[in-house]
């Protein structure tokens, strides 16, 4: 079967929504944050550790995965599933915001496709709609994405205008030749933070009838978050109430909230692991750097109430000691916690889009967690 989204309530006060997505790999609570695991790998963790910290659908990016193995290789394999031995559902990005990012001239990108550069050795490469929909099916994810242009969040309106009828354009290629009966297939709006272009964006992709819809290009660099909320503003009310809705590529705690209240079901960002890498840890008062030496005889866990493996096993103390030895467990401990915060969260909104008390939680949540910021000042 395909993805199925159930909507099984509408908070009172906000646009949230509460809802179940059927999937080859179970049936999950939404909305949910789903971690990114571009190479066939959330970086970090294994499969069994995604489990016991309650992850749903994870990504991969369709870009990467041709590049590297190339995916003839992983569909000899079985399909992504089976290579990375994830029992779960599993959605690919089209590979359009690395794509986009590489290129170095706008006549590049061409109503065909889009020629550019590998980052690993510099090779020409092209990719157009249809070549990213046949990856994907070679992948067996069980949600692709449709390839977008994804503009930079400093581009002109005309530019943008243009681009979002080329997104249409190649939205319909995508779905003409998407022939993979186990994989769902969604649309894409852009239109960046204009309600005009961001309607008929999502007007025109649902008439094309996706099996869910993602709002893009809210995650680019520049963009300011007053931005991301118009773009979201300006989308969700033109999409349908029995659609997943996904916001690609956001994963800060207040966005989330932010997209919830919106009325977004699907959150995926890189954060989560990223800023582990960099000994930065989510906590309920904000992020803590714990390479930060308060942190040296500190024998307490991150958070007392997180149920993660990190926490319920370690102190601050030794996760410091391991970031200053670079021994690589300090990462993956923080990589845990991080992940499982942000999953635990979503548990918690999910409870609060029942109870209709969403707004009461999102103030009691951004009360401490911005309160060192108000410390500071």
């Amino acid at each position: 079967m395909i993805v199925k989204y159930n909507l099984l309530k509408k908070e009172k006060d906000t646009k949230a929504r509460y809802g179940k997505l059927e999937t080859n790999y179970g049936t999950y609570e939404t909305p949910m944050f789903m971690p990114v695991g571009t190479k066939a790998t959330v970086k970090m963790l294994t499969p069994d550790e995604l489990y016991e910290m309650k992850a749903g659908i994870i990504l991969s990016n369709t870009y990467h995965l041709w590049l590297r193995p190339g995916e003839d290789l992983i569909a000899k394999a079985g399909g992504l599933h089976k290579f990375m031995n994830y029992n779960g559902p599993i959605l690919t990005d089209c590979g359009g915001f690395q794509v986009f990012s590489l290129v170095k001239n706008k006549k590049d990108i061409t109503e065909e496709g889009v020629h550019f550069k590998s980052h690993i050795d510099g090779s020409k490469l092209f990719l157009t709609p249809e070549k990213s929909i046949e990856i994907q099916n070679k992948l067996d994810s069980d949600i692709a994405m449709s390839f977008d242009e994804c503009p930079a969040a400093s581009a002109s309106y005309e530019y943008l205008k243009n681009s979002v009828e080329r997104t249409l354009r190649w939205a319909a290629r995508c779905k003409k030749v998407h022939n993979n009966p186990r994989q769902a297939l969604f649309g894409i709006v852009q239109g960046g933070a204009y309600e005009d272009l961001r309607k008929l964006s999502a007007i025109e992709t649902v008439k094309m009838n996706f099996d869910g819809y993602a709002i893009g290009g809210v995650a680019n660099d520049g963009e300011s978050k007053e931005d991301m909320y118009k773009a979201i503003d300006y989308s969700v009310p033109y999409l349908p109430d029995d659609k997943a809705r996904y916001l690609m590529g956001v994963g800060e705690p207040a966005d989330l909230l932010e997209g919830v209240v919106r009325g977004v079901d699907l959150f995926d960002c890189v954060l989560s692991t990223r800023i582990a890498r960099h000994g930065n840890a989510f906590t309920r008062y904000g992020k803590i750097n714990l390479k930060n030496l308060k942190f040296r005889e500190d024998f307490t866990p991150i958070e007392d109430s997180c149920d993660c493996y990190c926490c319920k096993n370690f102190t601050k103390a030794y996760i410091r000691h391991l970031l200053l030895a670079d021994e690589s467990l300090g990462a993956r401990l923080l990589s845990i916690h991080n992940t499982r915060f942000l999953i635990k969260m979503m548990e918690e909104i999910r409870e609060a889009i029942k109870n209709d008390n969403l707004l009461q939680y999102k103030e009691d949540f951004m009360n401490k967690y911005e309160s060192k910021k108000r410390e500071v000042k």
